[in-house]
């Protein structure tokens, strides 16, 4: 019909239905505002691309950005649409012999590095999604690590892409496949297939080759196993770099899947802890600065997506206060209920995903599993799930001296660690974070 009033009406509530996947609670004006103007932009994509009465078909999926925070938080507020999304990551495969990378409207891109949507796929597959051909998906993975293009020759060549033989962003490039590597790995020890497990987690190592101990920091290398000189950690030179909208501060710290191995790489935790430290303290220096770096503590870049894990690191080396302040900074002063909000590029909902997922009080640091480390809760929250059931989140005893912390418990009973499991959340329950003065560590 022509009933234009119907029509809207019908969309607002449309887009009630969509916002009330989470109720924040007992949140300041502007919180609500920033919460939920981002539950709006983490709606937007993917998009419905099939012919109606057709099964399924989404596209545009910025995947490089939001397999970080995006995706880990769909598996929650979106459980029901995961099955729809592997479907058409098989469709893809199908046609193009790979996972996608970046699809746009019907055509893969190619837009940006690595393989980024292997984690999204594996992430599935171990929190337990069934609706589509997992040894299918799983093999889909696997074909796409094993391509001989996008860099993926060399590297196998190598164990590492040489700066000479591939320039620019050889860094990125390697650091990521990386990252995918370890998801295939955790799929593969899922699966059962012992030989596949340690053939990727193997690969899933091979960013050793760009730490240079020294210097403390990842570095491009060439066919013959040397450095690059000179070298600037500062450094940045859009698509002309060995890092991808980057420099060398943020993508040393880019082993969301193996922290262990990267603080072993410093010299142990309280290296690793003081180099985080150094991070975040560094001076800026804008003139160095591409575009896509911005939202700046230190060198800390939160307006684009490779450092988005990193504030959780400091949860992962024992010291979580620290995760705390950093992430109650990022929340107040790089987000604001302004038309000019977000201090970064959106990226289909990926700055936004960070957000509530953070506001929320966790973070799926590891790009797959189901580990969400803790950092500091906004406010109590409702997430509601499938059957009915509720995941409450409550904040107690927070105030100006409790800032950090102190205990977590679920359903009554002490958690015991620094994350929440995915399976936890989706059964419904209710964590509660208990703040106080002291900075815990461990």
């Amino acid at each position: 019909g022509w009933d234009f009033e119907a029509v809207k009406d019908e969309a607002v509530k449309a887009w009630d239905r969509e916002l009330s996947r989470i109720a924040i609670k007992n949140s300041d004006s502007d919180t609500g505002k920033i919460f939920y103007t981002s539950m709006y932009h983490a709606a937007i994509f993917p998009s419905l691309f099939s012919d109606a009465g057709s099964e399924p078909l989404y596209m545009n999926f910025s995947l490089w950005d939001t397999y970080r925070a995006w995706a880990p938080l769909f598996t929650i507020t979106h459980p029901d649409m995961v099955d729809d999304l592997m479907r058409s990551f098989l469709y893809m495969y199908d046609r193009s012999g790979r996972i996608p990378v970046w699809p746009m409207a019907g055509a893969e891109t190619d837009c940006m590095i690595g393989n980024p949507g292997i984690p999204v796929a594996a992430d599935a597959i171990l929190k337990g999604f069934k609706g589509f051909d997992t040894e299918r998906l799983y093999e889909a993975m696997k074909a796409s690590a094993v391509i001989p293009e996008r860099w993926q020759d060399l590297r196998m060549q190598y164990g590492y892409i040489p700066f000479d033989l591939h320039s620019p962003q050889s860094v990125a490039y390697d650091m990521e496949y990386a990252i995918a590597d370890w998801a295939i790995a955790e799929t593969a020890k899922a699966l059962g297939k012992a030989e596949d497990e340690a053939l990727f987690r193997d690969r899933a190592s091979w960013w050793k080759h760009h730490f240079d101990p020294a210097t403390g920091f990842a570095r491009a290398k060439d066919s013959s196993g040397a450095w690059r000189e000179p070298f600037d950690p500062f450094h940045t030179d859009h698509m002309n770099d060995d890092y991808c909208e980057g420099n060398a501060w943020q993508y040393t710290w880019l082993v969301p899947h193996d922290f262990d191995a990267l603080a072993e790489s410093f010299g142990g935790n309280a290296v690793a802890r003081e180099a985080l430290d150094r991070l975040f303290s560094a001076e800026i220096i804008r003139e160095k600065l591409t575009g896509d770096m911005t939202g700046l503590i230190g060198q800390y870049v939160h307006g684009n997506e490779p450092d988005h894990h990193v504030p959780y690191l400091y949860t992962m080396a024992g010291q979580p206060w620290k995760t705390a302040d950093i992430v109650r900074e990022i929340l107040s002063t790089l987000y604001s209920a302004t038309p000019e909000g977000i201090c970064g590029n959106e990226d289909m909902g990926e700055m936004s995903a960070w957000y509530i997922l953070s506001s929320l009080g966790f973070y799926q640091v590891e790009p797959c599993g189901g580990r969400y480390f803790f950092g500091y809760p906004l406010a109590d929250a409702d997430i509601a799930l499938p059957g009915g059931r509720i995941f409450k989140i409550r904040v107690r005893g927070r105030d100006g001296e409790n800032r950090y912390i102190n205990a977590v418990t679920l359903n009554g009973k002490p958690l015991g660690r620094w994350w929440v499991d995915y399976k936890d959340i989706m059964a419904g329950g209710e964590l509660v974070f208990k703040f106080g003065p002291e900075k815990m560590e461990f």
